[in-house]
C-alpha cells in the first residue's frame, strides 16, 4: 500500500511538469523540445540592453577594439593595452558582435552559447547515467539554480569558464562510467586548456581524479593507462602553448615595453600570485559557506538535510557516479577557500558538478513533505519581501525613494507584479508542491528580469543617453577627454575621446587633461564627475553643463575654456585615443 501511495505522489507532480511521464522512454521529441525551451528561456531578453558595469562595457570594449584595429593577440582599452586577460573571451564576443552587427545582440551570445552548452553536457551526462525522466528533472533544476541563471545572462568570463570545466569533467565522467573512450580523455584534457586560456582555473576538473583513483582501486570505475595521463597533460600543454608561446615571443622580441608588462602580468601576477597573494576581494576562509552558497545554489541548498542521508548511503554503496562530483565540489571549495581573495562568481563551476550529485536524489525530494513547506516559505519571504517593497516604493517612502533617486530607478510596479504572482501559486499547487512553486516562480523571475528588468534599469546602467545628451551639447566633431574613465563611457561615446591611462593617479591625469584641452579650447571637452571638479578651485564652474545622476555618480560636462586658470603638464601622463570613437 505504501508503494502505491507514493507512486501515486509522483504521478500527481509529474503532471505539474510542463513535459509527461513517456519522456522516461527516451522520446526523442521530448528532448529536443526540452532543449530548444531551455534555449529559449536563456535566450529571452537578448538585444534588449546595453552591456553593464562593472565587467561588460570592459570586455565588450576590448572586442570593439579588436574589431575596429585588427589586433586580436593583445586586448586593448581605449587605445592602452589591458593587462588582467588573456583574450579568448574577448574573441567570442567580438564574433558575436560581427555576426550581428550590433553590440546589443552579440555582446551576450559567449554568455548565451555556454550556458546552454553547459545545460546540454549536464543533462546528457544525466541522460546516459540515468534515463531521460532524471535528465530532465536536472536540467530544470540547473535551469532555476540561482547563480547559474544570472551568470546565463551577464556577459562575464565566468559562464565561459563554466562551460569548459564542465566539458572536461563532461569527458572525465563520460570517460569512466559510461564508454571509456580515448576521445573522451582527450576532449578533456583539450577543454581544460582552453579553460585556463580564459580564465586561469580551467584545470578544475582534476579534481575529479582523487575519487576517481579511489574507485578504481575498487573496481568500480574505468582507469585509463598512466600514459594516458601523459598524452592528457601534454594536448593540455599544446593547448594552452597555441596563445601563450606566440604571446611571450612577441613580447620578448618586440620593442614594447607594455607588451612586456603584459606578458609578466599575465603569466604570473595574475596567476600565481593572485591566488596565494591576494591584493583585493579579501575575505576569510569561511565566506563561500556563510555568505555565497545559501544564495547561490538556491533552490537545492534547501535540500541539503535530506541529501546527506542520500549521499551517507550511496557512499556505502560505492556509487561513483554521485561521489566522483561531490568530492570533487568539495575539494574546489577547498582550494578557493585557502585563497585570501574570494569572489561569489568563483565557485560557479561547481553548479554542474552540483547538479550531477543530486540528480538521482530528485524525485525522491519533491515527495519530502517537509522540503517543500521549507520551499513554500522561502518563496513567500522572498515574494513577500519584493511585493512588501513594491507597495511601500510606490507609496513614496522616503528611504525607498532615496534609494530610487541614487540609483535612477523605480522597480515598484516590476516588484509587486512578481512578488504577488507567487499567491495564485501556492493557491493552485499547494504548499506541498513547494519546489515546483519555486522552481515555476524562479523561472518567472528570470524571464521578468530579462524582460521587463532589462529595460527599466537599462537607462539608469547604461549611458547612451547620456552620452548623446554630451554629443548635442559638444557637437559631433568636437574631442572629448575623460579622466579617471569608466569603460561604458567610452563604449557609448559619440565622439572622439581620450584618456590618460588607466592606473594613471588622478592628479596627473587631470594635468595631462588640462593641457590638453588648452590646445584647442573651442573644440575640447572635459567630461567628469561632479565632486572631483568641485574639488579643482582653477575651474569655472559656471560654464558647467550638470548632466545629472549616471551609474550613480553626478556628472559635469565642461568646456575648454572653463580650465584657463588651471595648471597643465603635457609630461605628467600619457594620451590614448579610443579607436572605437574616431
Amino acid at each position: 500500500m505504501k508503494h502505491i501511495e507514493n507512486q501515486r505522489k509522483v504521478n500527481s507532480f509529474m503532471r505539474f511538469l510542463p513535459l509527461p511521464m513517456t519522456m522516461a522512454r527516451h522520446n526523442r521529441f521530448f528532448w529536443c523540445l526540452f532543449l530548444l525551451g531551455s534555449f529559449v528561456i536563456l535566450a529571452i531578453g537578448l538585444g534588449l540592453r546595453d552591456p553593464w558595469p562593472a565587467d561588460e562595457p570592459r570586455f565588450a570594449l576590448n572586442a570593439l577594439e579588436m574589431l575596429k584595429t585588427g589586433q586580436f593577440w593583445f586586448p586593448h582599452r581605449a587605445g592602452e593595452i589591458y593587462p588582467d586577460k588573456p583574450p579568448i573571451f574577448m574573441w567570442a564576443m567580438a564574433i558575436g558582435i560581427a555576426l550581428t552587427g550590433s553590440v546589443r545582440w552579440g555582446f551576450m551570445l559567449p554568455s548565451l552559447l555556454a550556458a546552454f552548452g553547459t545545460l546540454f553536457l549536464v543533462s546528457d551526462l544525466t541522460r546516459r547515467l540515468y534515463g531521460i525522466r532524471i535528465a530532465l528533472l536536472a536540467g530544470i533544476a540547473l535551469l532555476s539554480t540561482f547563480q547559474f541563471a544570472l551568470q546565463a545572462r551577464t556577459a562575464q568570463i565566468d559562464m565561459s569558464l563554466t562551460f569548459f570545466t564542465t566539458l572536461g569533467a563532461y569527458g572525465f565522467l563520460r570517460y569512466s562510467l559510461i564508454d571509456a573512450k580515448n576521445i573522451w580523455w582527450y576532449v578533456s584534457w583539450i577543454a581544460m586548456g582552453i579553460g585556463i586560456l580564459t580564465k586561469g582555473v580551467g584545470f578544475l576538473p582534476l579534481a575529479l581524479i582523487p575519487g576517481w583513483i579511489l574507485f578504481y582501486k575498487q573496481g568500480v570505475v574505468h582507469h585509463p593507462a598512466w600514459k594516458q595521463y601523459i598524452k592528457g597533460f601534454l594536448l593540455l600543454i599544446l593547448t594552452v602553448s597555441l596563445w601563450v608561446v606566440p604571446m611571450a615571443l612577441i613580447a620578448t622580441f618586440g620593442d614594447d615595453s607594455s607588451l612586456t608588462a603584459y606578458r609578466d602580468n599575465i603569466l604570473f601576477k595574475q596567476t600565481g600570485e593572485r591566488y596565494a597573494n591576494s591584493w583585493h576581494h579579501l575575505n576569510p576562509w569561511y565566506y563561500y559557506l556563510v555568505s555565497v552558497i545559501p544564495w547561490a545554489w538556491l533552490p537545492l541548498i534547501l535540500a541539503f538535510p535530506w541529501l546527506i542521508k542520500h549521499w551517507q548511503r550511496r557512499l556505502r554503496r560505492r556509487d561513483a557516479r554521485i561521489w566522483m562530483p561531490l568530492s570533487a565540489i568539495l575539494l574546489v571549495l577547498l582550494f578557493f577557500s585557502l585563497s585570501p581573495g574570494k569572489r561569489g562568481v568563483y565557485i560557479l563551476p561547481t553548479i554542474p558538478f552540483l547538479i550531477w550529485a543530486v540528480a538521482p536524489s530528485i524525485p525522491g525530494l519533491l515527495q519530502q513533505k517537509s522540503l517543500n513547506y521549507l520551499a513554500t516559505f522561502t518563496i513567500i519571504a522572498i515574494s513577500g519581501t519584493l511585493l512588501t517593497a513594491g507597495v511601500l516604493g510606490s507609496y513614496g517612502v522616503s528611504s525607498l525613494n532615496e534609494l530610487s533617486q541614487h540609483y535612477g530607478v523605480a522597480p515598484w510596479n516590476w516588484w509587486m507584479t512578481i512578488g504577488a504572482l507567487s499567491i495564485p501559486l501556492i493557491l493552485w499547487l499547494k504548499p506541498h508542491r513547494g519546489m515546483l512553486i519555486f522552481v515555476i516562480w524562479m523561472l518567472a523571475f528570470w524571464v521578468s528580469w530579462s524582460t521587463w528588468g532589462y529595460v527599466l534599469m537599462n537607462t539608469a546602467r547604461s549611458p547612451h543617453d547620456m552620452m548623446q545628451s554630451v554629443q548635442r551639447i559638444t557637437g559631433e566633431n568636437a574631442s572629448l577627454a575623460l579622466p579617471d574613465f569608466d569603460e561604458e563611457f567610452i563604449l557609448q561615446a559619440q565622439q572622439p575621446v581620450v584618456q590618460f591611462g588607466f592606473k594613471t593617479p588622478l592628479e596627473k591625469q587631470l594635468q595631462r587633461a588640462y593641457a590638453w584641452v588648452k590646445q584647442s579650447p573651442d573644440e575640447r571637452w572635459i567630461l567628469t564627475r561632479a565632486d572631483q571638479a568641485k574639488g579643482e578651485t582653477c575651474i569655472d564652474k559656471s560654464e558647467k553643463h550638470d548632466l545629472g545622476i549616471q551609474n550613480s555618480d553626478h556628472w559635469w560636462l565642461l568646456p575648454g575654456s572653463a580650465f584657463f586658470q588651471c595648471p597643465g603638464n603635457e609630461k605628467s601622463a600619457p594620451l590614448y585615443e579610443a579607436p572605437t570613437t574616431k
